[in-house]
């Protein structure tokens, strides 16, 4: 059992950090180009990537996604599903895909397996604009307000890894993070527009089986479609293990 759950808990680990460095990468792309000769900040990351085993054809399709394309230079679109999921979970899959239908054809098979059904659930979530920056020394939240603030930002705080978390309307996301990298110097971890659960709709799982049928939803929707960029659920850990916790935040955006 000791060994079943360290195998968890580095899968976790593993699974958390890929997507990590492909959000990083993407940001980068996005923000400073996609040439790493021209971009320090794109170099360092695949730099950082390569080292810890990130797929050359992953570190390229994150750089192609930066610009808005796909890895063979197709245009990409956004596409969101909605559904909810047995429990009465709702989840909201943002996706990036060159070919609508077959995304769409291919995500709701896979809800429907899992007992769920396309539905909407955003009315679950408030969508807002989230910026991540690198940890720089001396620079907290505290730090930064009063920049954030000017920079039109709804709120600002600290991540568990100590990163200044900058929160926004979700049309201002790349103002703000551009604003704040240039006004105090901090390089851009990530930049997206994500979905935070109301506090009121908010589903506390209450076993370790809710929690793995949760992973293995996720699991399954990657392995069968590549475009996913975030799955965001109104789940909140509840009565589960902290090991079946962690499993699941390394796959869904709580």
């Amino acid at each position: 059992m000791q060994v079943k759950v360290a195998v968890q808990t580095n899968d976790a680990s593993k699974n958390k950090q890929r997507s990590q460095f492909a959000h990083e990468i993407a940001t980068a792309s996005k923000f400073f180009g996609p040439d790493p000769t021209a971009n320090p900040r794109l170099a360092d990351l695949i730099v950082k990537a390569k080292k810890n085993g990130f797929a050359k054809q992953s570190i390229e399709a994150a750089i192609a996604r930066g610009q808005g394309k796909s890895a063979t230079g197709a245009a990409l679109e956004p596409l969101t599903i909605e559904a909810i999921l047995p429990g009465n979970i709702g989840a909201v899959i943002d996706c990036e895909t060159d070919s609508r239908a077959q995304t769409l054809q291919k995500l709701r098979m896979i809800i429907k397996r899992h007992g769920g059904a396309a539905s909407p659930s955003s009315y679950l979530f408030k969508k807002v604009g989230r910026t991540i920056f690198e940890q720089k020394e001396s620079m907290d939240a505290e730090g930064v307000l009063e920049t954030a603030l000017e920079a039109g930002v709804l709120d600002v705080q600290d991540d568990a890894d100590g990163r200044v978390v900058a929160i926004s309307e979700p049309n201002e996301t790349r103002a703000v993070g551009e604003t704040i990298s240039k006004a105090l110097g901090m390089e851009i971890s990530s930049s997206e527009i994500v979905y935070v659960p109301e506090a009121e709709t908010v589903v506390h799982l209450q076993d370790g089986e809710a929690a793995a049928n949760i992973a293995k939803f996720v699991e399954d929707m990657h392995a069968e479609d590549s475009t996913i960029q975030g799955v965001y659920m109104n789940i909140a850990r509840g009565e589960v293990e902290e090991d079946a916790w962690e499993e699941v935040l390394s796959k869904v955006n709580v």
